[in-house]
């Protein structure tokens, strides 16, 4: 066991034995950040939200894309570079050993043409990013298997959605965080099979039900207490949900409402020996996040059906991947990856490299392959040859620092506040610059002052605020409304946002727990507990078996 010191941050960090002999085992050397400045560093090269209209590189097509038409590479429209008409060995070349491996690899990702968008087997979703099998979806990232959803994070196998974050399986819901297969919710968190209802946390197989939390198999309540079917619709009627103020001040009333119910220390099913906070299906998975159906994990985010690795930053799917080491992007049968970003679908043995699919192998400083064995740098050697210029360049990498080091922040392709570090590790302009990071400031065009007034009421409002520019009430950014997020307002009884998707995004985040763990005790038996929950917080805090019996 080591305690060392972050040579990001200068904090003391723990490497456990147990973390010595998994370095050991893949052959890398312990890291020198701690995990938080990994994970950081990591994010960084993570766009999710950014898009902007420029032209394809090679056909001159007007596109959508996470890179912004300043950038110093070629962008290459989704379906052109899945084709063969291009070819990632033209951009070959030899390694320099009297230079850093990070200053040459820089220079090859910046000829090398990108992937305008993570995208794949979508129709009509042009407005998405890290988006697969969808239909009709607009401004959805991170997601998988939807239909006509909209606004929404991390949204998988739903229909009809807006404004969610971490949905599954869910139908007609809105504003909703951490749900799975519901139908009809409204403004509810950490939910499981519920309908038709507003305001519920902490809920399972409930209907009908209004402000409720903790709530098992309920019909008809309000306020966790028992109504009558008419009662129940008179409360709920007389309530006043109508306008953008009535329901910011329900939103406000509930949370203090939740105050007074037990939360449960990690939010989970069926984990064996694990650490986290919504983890399911696991075993041995330490400091992970959003990750199930995985085994001897630590430091895994947003994944799945991942088997002995460390610090991932998303992915995974449907196909174990296993011995994955520092990667920002990898997933679906991968095995042996370290150190990379975007290697997917059963590729193996592959260091260094970013955007390399398809079952290639055998890598190390590449970019852009599919098919792809036994290069360097863009360029194909023999097996023999291979090994021993990769064995030469590792030994020159670890001369200079640089192996077991995961890309430098400062060869990322995004501004800070353009990526989801923003999110996790907020940063002034000012903090980021120092730092190192780039920064992209804002557009004045996307800043014209709105000269519309919505109505309050969705009943109210006129098919024409579709042509109309809107100003956000909070950073003035405009956006607009299209016809299908109309008609889910109508539909639904809502009014119109008076915030951009981007501001109304945030607080749902914010309504989650950071990814950090504290010691404490259940509230409840005493019991020593590790949550996201700080002691500080004033929060109710039980144990599992606590909250179990409390929940009616």
């Amino acid at each position: 066991m080591q305690n060392k010191q972050c040579k990001n941050c200068k904090k003391e960090f723990l490497i456990t034995d147990d973390d010595i002999a998994y370095y050991d085992e893949i052959k890398v050397p312990a890291p020198t950040f701690c995990p938080a400045c990994r994970q950081k560093r990591r994010l960084i090269w993570r766009n999710e939200r950014t898009l902007y209209k420029r032209k394809c590189s090679a056909t001159g097509a007007e596109i959508i894309s996470v890179y912004s038409p300043d950038k110093p590479f070629p962008v290459y429209e989704n379906n052109y570079w899945f084709s063969p008409q291009w070819d990632a060995l033209k951009y070959g070349r030899d390694f320099d050993f009297n230079r850093p491996f990070f200053e040459q690899f820089e220079e090859l990702m910046n000829s090398v043409p990108q992937l305008a968008r993570s995208a794949v087997g979508n129709q009509n979703c042009d407005y998405t990013n890290q988006c697969g099998w969808c239909k009709n979806c607009y401004l959805i990232f991170e997601a998988d298997f939807n239909e006509n959803c909209y606004y929404s994070n991390n949204i998988y196998d739903s229909k009809q959605t807006m404004d969610c974050l971490m949905v599954i399986k869910c139908e007609l819901c809105y504003e909703c965080i951490n749900c799975e297969n519901c139908y009809g919710l409204k403004y509810s968190q950490n939910c499981v099979n519920c309908a038709d209802s507003w305001f519920l946390k902490n809920c399972i197989g409930c209907k009908n039900c209004f402000g409720c939390v903790n709530l098992r198999n309920k019909e008809y309540f309000f306020l966790n207490e028992k109504c009558s079917k008419d009662d129940y619709s008179q409360k709920v009627a007389n309530t006043n949900l109508n306008t953008n103020l009535e329901l910011e001040t329900a939103h406000k009333n509930f949370t203090e409402f939740c105050r007074k119910f037990p939360n449960k220390y990690m939010e989970g099913i069926q984990n064996e020996d694990s650490t986290g906070d919504y983890l399911s299906h696991t075993q041995r998975c330490l400091n992970c996040f959003d990750v199930n159906n995985s085994q001897d994990c630590k430091y895994v985010f947003n994944s799945r059906m991942m088997k002995k690795c460390y610090d991932i930053t998303v992915f995974g799917s449907i196909k174990w991947s296993e011995y994955c080491y520092e990667n920002h992007e990898v997933g679906y049968g991968v095995r042996n990856v370290h150190f990379s970003d975007q290697v997917w679908t059963d590729c193996y043995d592959i260091l260094y490299s970013k955007s390399c699919i398809n079952g290639s192998h055998n890598l190390l400083g590449c970019c852009g392959f599919q098919h792809m064995d036994h290069a360097i740098f863009n360029k194909k050697y023999s097996k023999e040859e291979y090994e021993k210029l990769h064995a030469k360049i590792i030994e020159h990498m670890k001369k200079t620092g640089e192996f077991g080091e995961f890309f430098p922040g400062q060869m990322a392709y995004y501004g800070y506040n353009e990526t989801i570090a923003q999110d996790y590790f907020p940063l002034s302009k000012e903090q980021a610059l120092a730092e190192g990071y780039k920064w992209k400031d804002t557009d004045e065009k996307e800043y014209k002052p709105q000269t519309y007034k919505i109505p309050e009421r969705i009943k109210e409002v006129p098919d024409d605020i579709l042509t109309k520019i809107l100003a956000c009430v909070n950073c003035e950014k405009n956006y607009k409304i299209v016809e299908e997020e109309l008609k889910f307002y109508r539909r639904m009884n809502l009014p119109v946002p008076v915030k951009c998707p981007d501001c109304r995004h945030k607080p749902r985040f914010n309504m989650r727990n950071t990814r950090n763990l504290y010691k404490r005790t259940c509230q409840k038996c005493g019991t020593e507990i590790e949550t996201t929950y700080p002691p500080e917080d004033t929060k109710i805090v039980y144990c599992e078996k606590c909250y179990v019996q409390a929940v009616d």
